[in-house]
């Protein structure tokens, strides 16, 4: 049905008087008339009886203008909705994070959630080849990965992160070197990123890379079982804010322990959701 012949028809069914309803509607009284012709013969059958006594609405009149309101309310706010969607203040976003960025990202989002709470969003824990694999597909939208990405994304840098020795707090100083004792890593496949830093500062550390002993796979496990006195362990410096009481973390200082964690996204995808993201965080 034509809803603006629809509307045109419950602005005169709530007034049933055409100079009124073709003032409210801006329309000449000959146009109102002629709408109104149009929407009956499409319905085969009257909608108004004029008489001596005035304009008043049919039995089928008044069975349409009770179907008709509902209608027309749920018309505006779809055209409110898609306004608000074209100017990216409602959708959806989906947004991936790491290691180094677990207390980074949910900060960032919780200040996009404030300013604009009628966005769905999706965060999800991959590492950063994964993360770099989604935003080129389009699967993500915005990825807190380890820089640089490739030459195909945009990126801010946000912080940086260095390689740090889990150990028990009670670990005496003389005895809080990571080659002492069992080594305890994140299983390589959920963090490549970090194992390939980790080896690498084996390779400058030492001629034979370190055996692990236990592995895990998340980087709550592996600080839990620190925690517990199984191991030592080499995890981001960011992990502070995750890691136990029982667990203190000292920074490993050799060349290239340090790496950068920023913001990607794919340019060559429009999106007015993940562009609000982007000026938060770049404001």
């Amino acid at each position: 049905m034509n809803l603006k012949l629809l509307k045109t028809f419950d602005t005169l069914a709530e007034c049933l008087h055409f100079g009124t309803a073709a003032q409210r509607l801006c329309l000449s009284q000959p146009a109102l008339s002629k709408q109104i012709r149009l929407l009956e013969d499409s319905l085969g059958a009257p909608l108004f009886e004029r008489g001596r006594h005035g304009t008043t609405l049919t039995a089928f009149g008044r069975y349409l203008h009770a179907e008709a309101g509902g209608l027309l309310r749920q018309s505006d706010a779809f055209w409110l909705r898609a306004r608000q969607a074209a100017q990216g203040r409602i959708g959806r976003l989906a947004i991936g994070f790491g290691l180094s960025s677990i207390e980074l990202a949910p900060k960032w989002v919780a200040a996009f959630r404030s300013r604009y709470p009628d966005i769905v969003i999706g965060l999800d824990d991959m590492s950063s080849a994964e993360q770099v694999a989604a935003l080129l597909s389009g699967e993500l939208q915005l990825g807190f990965v380890r820089l640089p990405v490739p030459a195909a994304l945009r990126c801010v840098a946000l912080q940086t992160d260095r390689l740090a020795l889990a150990l028990p707090a009670s670990t005496p100083d003389d005895k809080a070197e990571w080659t002492d004792g069992a080594l305890i890593a994140l299983l390589p496949q959920r963090g490549p990123g970090l194992a390939r830093q980790i080896a690498h500062y084996h390779e400058q550390c030492c001629a034979e890379p370190q055996k692990v002993d236990h592995y895990a796979g998340d980087i709550q496990t592996v600080l839990a079982l620190v925690a517990a006195g199984v191991g030592k362990a080499i995890v981001p410096m960011s992990a502070q804010s995750i890691a136990p009481q029982q667990v203190r973390l000292r920074p490993l200082d050799a060349a290239d322990t340090s790496w950068q964690l920023g913001l990607a996204w794919n340019p060559a995808l429009d999106d007015r959701v993940r562009d609000h993201f982007v000026q938060l965080v770049c404001a």
